[in-house]
């Protein structure tokens, strides 16, 4: 009898634990699932929110390409940013920028396929202002353009590509994002965080907007623009009464150190002037929402029209 009762326990205490360990599990996994729902909601709430901003930037673009549809300068509304808005459990916060501010990778070749000699000399005073090496011209040259001839001595093709571990090949087209600065052997995050900050994946012909440009992409437009890159808080102090500097000034500092062409030489296809403007057709607005622990970035890439009217072309989350 004593054996039975005790064995009896003993099997009590065993069911008694293993209800136990399921009822844990089961209240672990509910918190769980109710965690990855409300996190899911929040996130998909956090995307409509985002469509809503990006509402808010298109019409914040066309009301100032009605008032002026010259120029794309940082004294008008589309570059103040969104203040934080209080949402249900959160806020919600946005800012335009004008992409045609930075120094456009793809102009490094021209739209009908050949090298902008221009574009590469302008590329490399930037790297060398940044402290990078001057071999990543030709490399992102040939990454981009259609044939396999390698660029001077720097450049790269399909040999270069198809004998690294693992082997690829060069797309030879033009980006469409600046992380593709990555699969350029060994340039690394280190000279990418670096860069970037400076550079677009736009178009090839896409021009620079001397109003919006950083001083460091107008400095090493031409070594008599260096003052640009000295002194920001000056820089930002002229802009707020419109566009500066003026793009005849930028354009008659470049024209100034250009090389003569012969006498009997064609004039270039795709000359300074064609990749300086006042203007800009090219934003990326970044939404960041937070509703309780959950935070989105919402990165849209917004192409305006002459008419003024604008649409999204491109949308990423997290990063740029």
């Amino acid at each position: 009898m004593r054996r039975t009762r005790g064995v009896a326990l003993i099997l009590a205490l065993v069911i008694v634990a293993l209800a136990t360990i399921m009822a844990t599990r089961i209240g672990a996994r509910s918190a769980l699932d109710q965690h990855r729902t409300a996190v899911l909601l929040a996130q998909e709430q956090g995307f409509e929110l985002g469509l809503g901003a990006e509402a808010w930037a298109i019409e914040t673009l066309r009301s100032d390409a009605e008032r002026n549809p010259r120029q794309v300068t940082l004294d008008q509304a589309w570059a103040m940013p969104l203040p934080p808005l209080p949402i249900d459990g959160g806020e919600l916060t946005g800012q335009l920028e004008d992409l045609q501010g930075r120094f456009n990778l793809n102009n490094l070749v021209n739209p009908d396929g050949t090298h902008n000699a221009f574009a590469a000399a302008w590329f490399g005073r930037l790297l060398a202002r940044l402290e990078l090496e001057p071999k990543w011209v030709s490399l992102l040259t040939d990454w981009i353009d259609p044939d396999n001839v390698v660029d001077g001595m720097d450049g790269g093709e399909d040999a270069l590509y198809t004998g690294l571990k693992p082997p690829y090949r060069p797309p030879n087209r033009p980006i469409t994002t600046t992380t593709e600065l990555l699969a350029l052997p060994d340039f690394g995050p280190e000279r990418f965080r670096r860069l970037a900050p400076y550079v677009s994946a736009l178009p090839a012909g896409t021009p620079l907007n001397v109003c919006t440009a950083q001083g460091l992409v107008i400095a090493t437009l031409a070594p008599s623009l260096a003052v640009f890159a000295q002194d920001p808080k000056a820089l930002a102090q002229n802009r707020l009464k419109g566009c500066f500097p003026a793009k005849t000034d930028v354009l008659a500092a470049v024209q100034a150190t250009t090389p003569p062409q012969p006498a009997n030489a064609p004039p270039p296809t795709y000359p300074p002037s064609a990749l300086i403007a006042e203007t800009s057709s090219f934003f990326r607005a970044r939404t960041a929402v937070r509703i309780g622990t959950t935070e989105l970035t919402l990165y849209s890439l917004l192409v305006r029209t002459p008419e003024g009217s604008s649409r999204v072309v491109k949308r990423s989350f997290g990063t740029e």
